[in-house]
Formats: structure tokens, sequence, C-alpha cells
């Protein structure tokens, strides 16, 4: 399976490196996509190099995509080509795992609609006010989207991804 781990500037590194990790430990292909394909430093200072742009891949070119938190979100957010992807990879059935302020990015592809979702605290009121129904839990998963809250929640939340790839 093909899997983008999307990253920005100030991305929350455990939570862009325990997934890209386990996703490689579990024999799939992984794919660091950026706005463009530059080098992204996390918010402790740790650089990746993203391997390409988000205007370069398309949703039917992948299984699945995973959105790191951080202040990294309100980037992606802001970029059409994400936006678009997210959407696309949610309206075709194929897993969309967001954890802490990562749903920021599926609020603007609206895909939290009608659905069960949580966040950090912090982007609680945002969650609901995109039409979900946020809930304090370690992960939760409704139909293609996987959403958590903090880092102590990475095994909870690799775990569902996974599950969600088999």
């Amino acid at each position: 399976m093909r899997v983008a781990v999307l990253v920005a500037e100030m991305f929350e590194e455990p939570e862009l490196l325990y997934p890209y990790y386990r996703l490689l430990e579990e024999g799939h292909q992984v794919i660091l996509v950026g706005s463009e394909a530059l080098e992204y430093k996390g918010k402790h200072g740790y650089p990746v190099r993203a391997e390409v742009g988000a205007g370069e891949v398309r949703a039917d070119e992948l299984d699945g995509v995973v959105v790191p938190g951080g202040f990294g979100p309100d980037s992606l957010r802001l970029d059409p080509n994400m936006v678009t992807l997210t959407r696309d990879l949610a309206e075709a059935g194929k897993p969309v795992a967001a954890i802490c302020h990562g749903p920021s990015l599926l609020i603007s592809a609206d895909v939290l609609r009608g659905r069960r979702a949580t966040s950090y605290a912090a982007v609680r009121d945002d969650v609901r006010n995109a039409g979900a129904q946020w809930v304090d839990e370690p992960v939760v998963v409704d139909g293609p989207i996987i959403t958590s809250r903090v880092p102590d929640d990475l095994p909870q939340f690799v775990r569902a991804v996974l599950a969600a790839l088999r």
C-alpha cells in the first residue's frame, strides 16, 4: 500500500515519525508530501524532506494519508492541493488519519460533517463547528476518518491506521 504522510513547517515530530516508521515496518510504501518538495523543520527543529509536492500526487495513486499535528496543519489547510487531496481520499473511502491539530485540514476539506471525531482540545470547537460530534477519546474511527488527540494516543492511533489499511 502507498500512504502519504503530510508535512509542513512546525510539524509535531512524534506524530510524523512514529506513524512513518510503523507504516514502513509493516511493509507499506510511505511518501512524505509537502506543499513543495522541500525540507521542513518540526517544532523541535528535526528536519524531514518532502519527496513530492501536493500538486504532484493524486488520491487515486494513494491508499491513505496521515496528517500529523503541531502547527503544520495551519499551513496545510491553506494549500488548495492539500485540501483537494484530503477531500478526494475521504470521498474515495480511503483512510484519512489526523492527530492533534491535524483535523484542521479535515475541517478545511469539509470531510468531518456528520461524523464523530476527536482532536487536540484547542481544536475541539472548530471540529464541532465543522459539523462533527467531538468526543474525548484516544482514537475515533468513523468511516474512513481516523482521529486522535495527542502524542500519548499514538499507539492506538497507529493501530487504527494499520487496521484500516488491511
